[in-house]
């Protein structure tokens, strides 16, 4: 489904190198979560993927689905079945959560050459969803996260990906700013999600979503490039013991 093949990136403007040589290949229907200190490049990655401008890829590869990823513009990653769900979600004053994402599911829809949806299913479908995450009718009319709490946000972003049903799931520090109960909704939101023909990259800091998401793979990435791989146990060690020992272990 993703298939990263040293990928290196540095920063437009201070000639910054950030990635280094990532190598990465996730399956479909796999869930891969990546752990790693401050720096190390983990959402770098998540925003070089998405499109974020800023950004200079110097080397590599990165393809979805079999297609290079990189020469698309972020609009057209997003219709080929990427999504990101952001660390810290923008607000959007003026544009309703509902037309928004009606008009983000269609012209995705449109861009893939498949009838618009129409409104009587869209509402159907959004309600269904919406109900599933918790968020209520008020949520819906409000404008995108405007004054939403930090819960709010994520579930918000969470319903976006199961609106949208993309093929790659991107999930940036999703867990950050959340209580324990914020975080298990949205955790049993990504479940929900999980299919054999979508897979999850998670962006964590905390083995405490990875209770909740239980990955296939998880890895370690320090100073741009990922220096160990391992199951679901890898992250309970890091829990456990912090960085210092895997990192003195691979140096």
């Amino acid at each position: 489904m993703l298939e990263i093949n040293n990928l290196q990136v540095k920063l437009e403007e201070e000639d910054k190198q950030i990635l280094k040589g990532v190598n990465l290949s996730i399956a479909p229907g796999m869930v891969h979560a990546i752990m790693g200190p401050n720096g190390s490049g983990k959402s770098t990655l998540s925003y070089v993927l998405s499109g974020k401008d800023g950004y200079e890829v110097t080397g590599g590869s990165a393809a979805l689905d079999g297609a290079e990823l990189l020469d698309m513009e972020p609009e057209e990653r997003a219709a080929a079945g990427l999504f990101l769900a952001f660390q810290y979600p923008v607000e959007i004053p003026g544009v309703g959560n509902m037309t928004f994402l009606r008009t983000a599911v269609n012209a995705q829809r449109k861009a893939r050459g498949e009838p618009e949806m129409s409104a009587t299913d869209f509402l159907k479908e959004v309600r269904s969803r919406a109900k599933d995450l918790k968020i209520d009718a008020e949520m819906l009319k409000r404008p995108v996260n405007v004054g939403f709490s930090g819960g709010e946000k994520k579930r918000n972003e969470i319903l976006q990906m199961a609106m949208l049903g993309p093929k790659m799931c991107i999930l940036d520090e999703t867990d950050s700013g959340l209580d324990v109960d914020a975080m298990k909704l949205v955790a049993q939101g990504v479940n929900a999600l999980r299919s054999e023909g979508r897979s999850f990259l998670v962006i964590t800091h905390y083995q405490r979503l990875l209770d909740h998401i239980q990955p296939d793979v998880v890895h370690i990435m320090s100073d741009g490039r990922i220096v160990k791989s391992g199951g679901p146990e890898l992250a309970l060690e890091v829990e456990n013991n912090g960085y210092a020992d895997i990192l003195a272990e691979v140096a």
